[in-house]
């Protein structure tokens, strides 16, 4: 009787512990798990060599307008496709409170170093001090960079985040060409089309097939070498 309890209290802790514990990256990407789509930070962000960018209105408008339009339009920016998922939910909530607290005046750039200034501790502190409100499961955010008119491209960090801990599982830093548009939202959301094509395209694989060992440690290949994804 006493080795039946005994049995029974040790399946229930494994239990407990295994339903508390972290996503993996081999689970991410070799099943059907949970992704929760949180959106483009910008609160990092740094517009390059746009002298006649106006500050405010990125800010109060046209950031949240790019986080809308990847939700609004699909089948252009279809998440779930390049995630290989059935569905994928979101919440923009937090992102946007986030991006609203940006410093107008820190968004205009002209040095062209700060295309790539960031490191991964960087989107680490985001990842840390991010508000997931109610989402789950492991999330992806796009963390914007630089976003350069003369190399008519943008730097952008894809992150994979367990939300229950708060901790990085991936991120990898890759510069996406911009694919035109006529205002200043849709030209820079192509940049945002053009990477999700190429995580479907050749980026989940990769991923896949770098994390399907089950080895649950954040990589970031973008030092030295950034990928570079061409419109």
């Amino acid at each position: 009787m006493k080795h039946a309890m005994r049995s029974f209290l040790l399946l229930t802790f494994v239990s407990i512990t295994m339903a508390g514990t972290s996503q993996t990256l081999s689970e991410v990407f070799n099943s059907e798990s949970k992704l929760f789509y949180l959106g483009i930070d910008f609160t990092k962000a740094r517009v390059i060599d746009d002298a006649g960018v106006n500050e405010i209105d990125v800010r109060d408008k046209q950031f949240g307008g790019i986080n809308d339009l990847i939700i609004n339009e699909p089948k252009r920016y279809d998440l779930a496709k390049a995630f290989h998922r059935s569905e994928i939910d979101h919440d923009l909530g937090p992102v946007a409170a986030r991006n609203a607290k940006v410093n107008a005046a820190d968004i205009k750039s002209t040095s062209a170093s700060d295309f790539e200034r960031l490191k991964e501790a960087d989107i680490a502190s985001i990842v840390k001090s991010f508000n997931y409100g109610k989402a789950s499961g492991t999330g992806i955010l796009f963390v914007m960079e630089g976003m350069s008119k003369t190399r008519k491209s943008a730097s952008i960090w894809v992150a994979l985040i367990d939300i229950k801990s708060k901790k990085l599982l991936m991120t990898e830093r890759i510069e996406s060409k911009v694919a035109g548009g006529f205002s200043w939202r849709n030209y820079w959301a192509s940049s945002i089309r053009t990477l999700i094509e190429s995580i479907e395209k050749s980026k989940f694989k990769e991923w896949k097939k770098k994390y399907s060992s089950g080895n649950n440690v954040t990589r970031n290949n973008a030092r030295p070498a950034s990928g570079s994804i061409a419109a």
